[in-house]
């Protein structure tokens, strides 16, 4: 019965992916607003209905995180040390979310900057990310820590944002990494705790 669900469960990760992949190659080469859903299932060899069943609409195929991305990310946040400073476990952490987006992270830019849907949408590539690694800092702190704990997350994920929304054109994804790197030291040690 396990290896029918592992089976099971690793098509339903093929299809997702395929539909994904499919979704990205086309508003790549087309346009975000040019490329309709009918299109995406086409390329991907699957239904609308099939569409449907994974994501909810076309902002979905952009923003929405491969779940085995989500399963390495938790891993990465629960394998931090447990006395390691908590301003150094998010860098680290965000550090390495950041690498993990770096074959997509480009593309995403250049869709929101084509589209005004996809420049207005409230969704971003992190939003499932801070979310778990709100509840991973809740996790680890104490009462007493709270308020230091939570300004620590906010000033790096404002750290994260800055070297995003900062990150000019004409500069690599390495340049973006440095960057972010950069960010999370400006943070200062002042808002550290353990």
């Amino acid at each position: 019965m396990a290896g029918t669900t592992n089976l099971r469960e690793r098509k339903k990760l093929a299809t997702w992916r395929a539909i994904r992949a499919a979704a990205l190659r086309l508003f790549d080469e087309e346009g975000f607003e040019a490329t309709t859903v009918e299109q995406i299932a086409a390329a991907a060899n699957v239904s609308r209905a099939t569409f449907f069943n994974y994501f909810a609409d076309k902002e979905a195929a952009v923003f929405d995180q491969d779940p085995e991305e989500r399963r390495h990310w938790q891993a990465l946040m629960n394998d931090r040390p447990a006395g390691e400073p908590l301003r150094d476990s998010l860098a680290a952490i965000l550090t390495e979310f950041c690498e993990s987006l770096r074959e997509r992270m480009p593309l995403m830019r250049r869709l929101k900057a084509q589209s005004p849907a996809l420049a207005q949408s409230h969704q971003s590539l992190g939003e499932q990310f801070i979310t778990d690694l709100r509840d991973w800092v809740a996790d680890r702190t104490t009462e007493s820590d709270e308020l230091t704990a939570t300004l620590c997350l906010n000033l790096a994920v404002a750290a994260t944002h800055t070297a995003y929304q900062t990150w000019p054109e004409d500069e690599s994804f390495d340049d973006l990494v440095r960057r972010l790197e950069h960010c999370l030291r400006e943070t200062g040690p002042g808002a550290s705790t353990g």
